[in-house]
């Protein structure tokens, strides 16, 4: 069992251009992405989070349900869903403008265990900056860590929701020592400082830094550095790409029965190349459709 812990919320996509163009509601959310495309691709998945009682939040939870995945443990709550007010640049590259105040996913409290059977556990996104429910994930993280499972991080920045930059900063650095696998945008990593290598130092045995269409690197522990393609695409939007591309290392290192450090450690030169080639061709689906549509594993057999 792979658990995503995080925000679901509703994105609300323009369908035209200008301050008042129609919006179209889509479910969305960094982890719930990750969680719908992890069921998508055959792991066995679980959602840890808090949603909404309203329309939104069940039709959260029947997204992820359609996508196999078990919502037994989410929290609910009558506080309304989180909404993000999606804007698409000439490049299919989305923005965000959030709406936070008292929702629901923000009250997520750390639950006393995770399900049996858990091998990994993902975070990221705004759950991890949205207090008190921050709080709540950070404590689950060093809970997972403590109990030695895999433990993967996307901090997927949005600016718009850290008051405190430099606080957030010095924040994700003490997360470090409690995540195993951390992947992040090139965007992100230079927005955070910092170097793969001195990350790595601090935790983590694998660093993932995503290129957009110019492909994906991974740093390990040992000196390595490993680059691959992104795969050539007609972009609609880059709509949970990214989130694609946690879904696909996890379910990828799950297959591989990688999900320690050691294991990391020992995927080699044609293992990691395997990897992060099924990840870029698992984000290039997305971002040939509108919208968080990440592959079903039919739609990446070779």
């Amino acid at each position: 069992m792979i658990v995503v812990a995080g925000e679901a919320l509703i994105d609300l996509v323009p369908q035209g251009t200008g301050a008042l163009a129609g919006l179209k509601p889509a479910l969305g959310g960094g982890p719930y992405n990750t969680a719908v495309a992890l069921g998508r691709l055959g792991s066995p998945t679980a959602f840890c989070s808090r949603a909404s009682n309203d329309a939104f939040g069940e039709a959260l939870l029947d997204g992820l349900r359609r996508a196999g995945v078990d919502v037994s443990g989410v929290q609910r709550g009558p506080e309304p869903t989180t909404l993000a007010l999606a804007t698409i640049d000439a490049g299919g590259s989305a923005a965000y403008t959030f709406y936070v105040e008292g929702t629901a996913d923000r009250l997520f409290t750390a639950p006393a265990a995770l399900p049996a059977g858990t091998r990994a556990v993902s975070f990221g996104t705004c759950s991890l900056v949205l207090e008190p429910g921050a709080s709540a994930y950070e404590e689950l993280m060093r809970a997972a860590a403590g109990q030695g499972l895999f433990t993967a991080l996307d901090p997927n920045i949005r600016v718009g929701l850290i008051p405190d930059e430099d606080a957030y900063r010095e924040r994700f650095r003490g997360w470090l020592p409690s995540v195993t696998l951390l992947k992040l945008s090139a965007e992100d990593a230079a927005w955070l400082g910092g170097t793969p290598r001195e990350w790595l130092a601090a935790g983590p045995a694998a660093v993932v830094v995503t290129r957009g269409g110019d492909g994906l690197t991974v740093f390990t522990r040992d000196g390595g550095e490993l680059s691959v393609p992104g795969e050539a695409v007609d972009v609609v939007d880059t709509i949970g790409a990214g989130d694609t591309v946690n879904a696909a290392l996890l379910h990828g290192l799950a297959a591989r029965d990688a999900l320690s450090p050691e294991a990391l450690a020992a995927l080699g030169t044609e293992g990691w190349t395997r990897l992060l080639r099924f990840a870029a061709r698992a984000a290039a689906v997305t971002c040939s459709r509108a919208g968080a549509e990440p592959p079903y594993a039919a739609e990446l057999a070779p």
